[in-house]
This record gives C-alpha cells, sequence and structure tokens, in this order.
C-alpha cells in the first residue's frame, strides 16, 4: 500500500511566489551590522519619480520615530524610495531617534536625487535601544547603484525579524486596458492587535493611480485583511503599511483593481498569522449572522485573540465550550445562545447554543490541520467578519523571553 502524504504546506519557506518585474521599482539590500553580524538587515527600494503614496500606520501612543516621520510625509502623497532597517525599532529614543531617522532619509535622498519628505523609513526590532544610522547611512549610496528589479526576495528577506520565512504576494492581472502588476511583501511575527501589528507591509504597482483614491483603497483594503490579524493581542510602536503607484502602466478600473489589492492583503495577512511566533497552524475565525460588522469583527477578534481557543488549536483538543466562551465574553454585542451555531473545519459542533455530539477522534484530526477554520453563526442579522491569528505554544514564550537577549 502506497505511504500517503501530507499534502505541502502553502506557507512553507520553498514556496517563494515568482514576483513579476514592477516597472519603476528596484531593490537592493546588504548586511549593515545593526544588530547581527553577518545577517542582511538594510533595504532599499528605489522609485521613479511621480510615484504616489498612501498609508496607513500603527495607532500607538508611543509610535516609533520613523512612523512619526512617515506619517509626515504621506500628506504630500509622493515617493522615491524607501528604506527599511531590521535588529533595532528606533522606538523609545527621543531626540536621538528622530535624528536617526533624518540622517537616514536625507542619505537616501542624497542617492536618489529627491527631497527627504519623498524618503520613507521603516524600523523594527529591538524597543528602546538608540539607532545609530552612521553604521549604515553611508552605505545608501551603493545600494542605490546596485538596485535592480528582480531582488523582490532579497528585500523581503531584509525586513524580517523573528519571521521564519519571507512574506511575499504578487499578481500580473489585465485591469480594463492595462496589463498591472501588483506585488507586496510584509514581516510581523508578535505585537498584532487590533490594528496592524510589529508589521511592516510594503505594496507596488504600476498603475496610474492618485494619492487620494489609493489611500482609499488601501484603508478598505486594510480595514478586511491587516486589522483583522492578531497573533497575541499586543499593539506594536512600529506598524507601517504603505502602497506606492508610480503609473507606468496607466490608469486602471479602480473597482477590479481593489479587488485585487484586498485579495494580496489578506493573503499575506494569512502568511503573517501564521508565522507567528512560535505558531504550528493559521487561525481563522468567520463570524456570521451578528447585528453589525461591528459586532461581528468584536466578536471574531475575541475567538482569535482567546488563549483557551488558541490551545485548543495547538492541542487539538476538542473543547467546543472555549468556543461559546470567547464569543460569550463579547459583552456589548448583541447574542442569542438559541440561535448560535459553530463549527470546526467544516465539523458541526455547536448548534442552537448547544454542544453537539460528535467524533472526538475526527476532530482532534480536523484540529491539526494546519488551517483551522472556526465558523460562527449568530442568526440575528447580516453581520460578517473574518478574523486571522494563530495557535499558542510554548515556542511563543521562548521566543518572547528571550527576544531582548537573543
Amino acid at each position: 500500500m502506497a505511504k500517503s502524504t501530507v499534502p505541502p504546506s502553502p506557507f512553507a519557506p520553498e514556496r517563494l511566489p515568482e514576483m513579476p518585474q514592477v516597472a519603476g521599482v528596484k531593490f537592493a539590500a546588504c548586511a549593515a551590522g545593526i544588530r547581527y553580524a553577518g545577517r542582511t538587515d538594510l533595504m532599499l527600494a528605489v522609485l521613479n519619480p511621480g510615484t504616489t503614496v498612501a498609508g496607513v500606520l500603527t495607532r500607538s501612543k508611543t509610535s516609533s520615530a520613523p512612523v512619526l516621520w512617515c506619517r509626515q510625509n504621506l500628506a504630500k502623497g509622493q515617493a522615491r524610495a524607501l528604506v527599511v532597517n531590521s535588529g533595532n525599532a528606533n522606538a523609545f529614543t527621543g531626540k536621538k531617534g528622530a535624528e536617526a531617522t533624518r540622517m537616514t532619509a536625507a542619505a537616501a535622498a542624497a542617492a536618489v536625487d529627491c527631497a527627504p519628505d519623498e524618503v520613507y523609513v521603516s524600523s523594527t526590532g529591538v524597543i528602546g535601544e538608540p539607532l545609530d544610522a552612521s553604521k549604515f547611512a553611508h552605505l545608501l549610496e551603493g545600494l542605490a547603484k546596485a538596485a535592480a528589479p528582480d531582488a523582490w526576495h532579497a528585500a523581503a528577506r531584509a525586513i524580517m525579524t523573528t519571521d521564519t520565512f519571507p512574506k511575499l504576494a504578487a499578481r500580473a492581472v489585465r485591469l480594463g486596458n492595462a496589463d498591472v502588476v501588483i506585488n507586496g511583501f510584509a514581516k510581523g511575527a508578535g505585537m498584532i492587535a487590533p490594528d496592524l501589528a510589529t508589521m511592516l507591509v510594503y505594496i507596488f504597482t504600476d498603475a496610474a493611480i492618485g494619492a487620494p483614491q489609493l489611500d482609499r483603497m488601501l484603508r478598505d483594503a486594510a480595514h478586511v485583511s491587516f486589522n483583522m490579524l492578531s497573533v497575541d493581542s499586543d499593539t506594536s510602536t512600529s506598524d507601517t503599511c504603505v502602497l506606492m503607484a508610480n503609473g507606468m502602466a496607466g490608469a486602471v478600473d479602480a473597482a477590479e483593481f481593489a479587488s485585487v489589492l484586498t485579495a494580496g492583503c489578506i493573503r499575506m495577512t494569512e502568511m503573517l498569522a501564521r508565522d507567528g511566533e512560535g505558531a504550528k497552524h493559521l487561525l481563522r475565525a468567520t463570524v456570521r449572522g451578528a447585528a453589525t460588522e461591528s459586532e461581528a469583527r468584536r466578536i471574531a477578534k475575541s475567538l482569535v485573540n482567546s488563549p483557551l481557543v488558541k490551545t485548543m488549536v495547538y492541542g487539538a483538543d476538542p473543547n467546543v465550550g472555549r468556543i461559546l466562551m470567547a464569543v460569550g465574553k463579547c459583552f456589548d454585542c448583541t447574542l442569542r445562545p438559541e440561535s448560535t451555531d459553530a463549527w470546526i473545519n467544516g465539523h458541526s459542533v455547536v448548534r442552537g447554543g448547544l454542544r453537539l455530539d460528535f467524533d472526538e477522534a475526527e476532530l482532534r484530526t480536523a484540529l491539526a490541520a494546519e488551517t483551522v477554520d472556526i465558523g460562527v453563526s449568530l442568526g440575528i442579522a447580516d453581520g460578517t467578519a473574518t478574523a486571522y491569528g494563530c495557535d499558542l505554544t510554548p515556542g511563543y514564550i521562548e521566543e518572547n523571553a528571550a527576544y531582548y537577549s537573543s
């Protein structure tokens, strides 16, 4: 008898997608020694003149210096360069942090011949340590000269911290009369809630879209993707998501572009959730029949944030009462237990607010799958939302108990 085979993981490091080139976008990366010797930790993206930009940033009251810099520059709506370093978040660093960001932007601006307010800067890594920009600012001129249109994988690896694989998504598609490419890459593994994450996301396209419309599209896409992601319910100081469009492919159908953009953002969200620190499973929670979309979002987030639901998934333990617990603690939401149903990977486990008799062995097998989908129907109205998270494992504790020291 032939041995059964486990299908390859769609999140495996070796399954990096081919990245079609986006005209007018080039990348270079190098090891700058910011925290770890010999590790690629600095990335530069060079963008054609006329590139428009939109962004969504962390709401943290202790935002990092690069986030403050980007927030200020987004008002202009133009971008010529993006610089990202890993190993140091440049957060809680006061005037020294602001000066490091300014120095970085000035060096990048000189390297690509643009104004500093057309340079976007991100930093990710340890919080609270001053970032010495003199370690790497002088490298940006060389990176600008070496930048190439096919260096997507190198750029994605340079922004990683505790990530175990680069997260890239790509789509080449005809929209209206234009052949358009939309590529993106992201990093993030912890501190992911309530909006965005210890998350950096960069999306590039050759479509022609003005900054105001680009902003609306990105916010709508983030609403159902990145803002529905949670690893540990903590909020980072450094979250940055930007979308840059250089217009070289021409005008596009806005609705079609928005649909492709949203699908790519959801794909990256799933990768970020699956690669949560120590995670073994992607956890998706979809709530239907809620009184409003807002209440559906709140309940879906409650499911993916619950330590008990997360450990149920980690242990493949069919303790389905934890689902009802996570729903029921949403005190401000409209609930009707007698109309509440639930499923795990298609297996019906709750009907009318009551636990069903089910085959425990079958449910354990379902919970052992790499992706675990929890569905809840409230039977009240038509509010719907999906949240993305991961299981809670000993690896999460180990990773975070030694993050500063490692």
